[in-house]
């Protein structure tokens, strides 16, 4: 087992990450943006990967990364969910782990040079065990057929709700028993934005229309990537909810601190200090979670599968009950629009569904620790079961 605390050169990346947010990505600045026109800042995004290196983290140092891993990829996700910045990095993440699968070595030296954004076409939704060689999914439910592919080779169909598509970015697009590289920029390629809860992250349905595209992987090879693409999108993902979860935390602590009522602090009734107290214990439980998680995905074997179910189980909810309590201890200021509550609400909400909702990784935790289902009651209806 690794050393899950965060060590100084993961200490030194959040500081960086949190210094550069704090300048470059207020949360007045996000909140402004979400009734724009674009929903991505492209500049704060520019920053990150010029300034910081970000796509190149976890790219090894012979494909021009930065050979670090996805424990530091983690740290930058925790800082972005603090800050629910409207950038494209969970989407790069797993389409970085993607290419690393495929070995694609030109791919991955494009991304890591911030050549170029990569994403994987896939519904946001989709649970890492819902893809496979024959039919990758494209969501758990009334998914539409699966885009199929055509001479040359193209591409025709549509995949729905993928998140962090970048207009004129590189798309990875599971179809049949392959995984192709598709330019978004193509005329063949359609967005269509999808009305979403979370502005800050928006959704689109991608039609191809006989798309022109190049296969980097067939056949098994093909499934195993996209199973490990998704796999790193579950445990990343933990990380950017802790953060979440953490800017509540501290928040709605500052808040209660100064707020009186009845001639007190509002944080010295006794019921307001119950609710802060679990959620700091559930925060720190998820923290432990999502740093194993995270630290997993670098190793070899099944541990990398069984840590992001077990992250995805724990961590969603956290994040939701940490920003519910954040709206409802703010008072009537937390309803508002003008607070920023209501942006974390929204995201911790469509995160909880992203990658597989809660329960899909509870059961999928269950059949990977091999824990059989419980038994049926038997008896006519209304019995007693002992």
């Amino acid at each position: 087992m690794s050393d899950l605390l965060y060590d100084a050169d993961e200490e030194a990346l959040r500081d960086t990450v949190r210094a550069l947010l704090a300048a470059h990505a207020p949360w007045q600045r996000t909140l402004a943006a979400v009734d724009g026109d674009d929903p991505y800042d492209a500049t704060l995004w520019r920053r990150l990967v010029d300034q910081l290196g970000v796509t190149g983290l976890a790219v090894p140092a012979e494909h021009g990364g930065a050979a670090a891993g996805f424990r530091e990829v983690a740290v930058v996700l925790e800082e972005l969910g603090r800050a629910v910045a409207p950038v494209p990095f969970l989407g790069a993440a797993v389409a970085t782990r993607a290419l690393l699968a495929c070995a694609e070595h030109t791919l991955l030296r494009r991304l890591a040079a911030g050549e170029c954004d990569v994403t994987m076409a896939i519904g946001f939704a989709t649970a890492p065990d819902l893809a496979t060689a024959a039919d990758f999914a494209t969501g758990p439910e009334a998914r539409p057929a699966p885009v199929t592919v055509g001479p040359g080779p193209t591409l025709t169909g549509r995949v729905r709700g993928v998140a962090d598509a970048v207009p004129h970015g590189l798309l990875l697009v599971p179809a049949g028993d392959a995984l192709y590289v598709v330019d978004a920029a193509e005329p063949a390629v359609r967005m269509a934005a999808v009305v979403s809860l979370d502005a800050t992250r928006p959704l689109v349905d991608i039609d191809f229309t006989g798309a022109a595209a190049r296969p980097i992987a067939t056949g098994a090879a093909a499934a195993d990537a996209v199973t490990a693409a998704l796999t790193a999108g579950a445990a990343l993902l933990a990380s950017e909810q802790v953060g979440l979860a953490q800017w509540c935390l501290d928040t709605t602590v500052a808040y209660v601190r100064q707020r009186h009522q009845f001639g007190r602090p509002v944080g010295s009734f006794q019921a307001v200090k119950h609710r802060l107290a679990d959620v700091w214990v559930e925060l720190t439980e998820a923290r432990a979670v999502a740093r194993y998680a995270a630290d997993r995905l670098g190793a070899a074997g099944p541990e990398a599968a069984l840590a992001a179910a077990l992250a995805q189980a724990y961590c969603g909810p956290v994040a939701v009950r940490a920003a519910e309590v954040c709206v409802q201890l703010h008072g009537g200021i937390g309803f508002t629009w003008e607070h920023p509550a209501h942006l974390y609400l929204k995201r911790a909400k469509s995160a909880a569904i992203a990658f597989g909702t809660a329960d899909r990784h509870r059961a999928a935790l269950a059949r990977l620790v091999d824990l059989p289902p419980p038994v049926a009651a038997t008896g006519p209806p209304g019995a007693a079961v002992r």
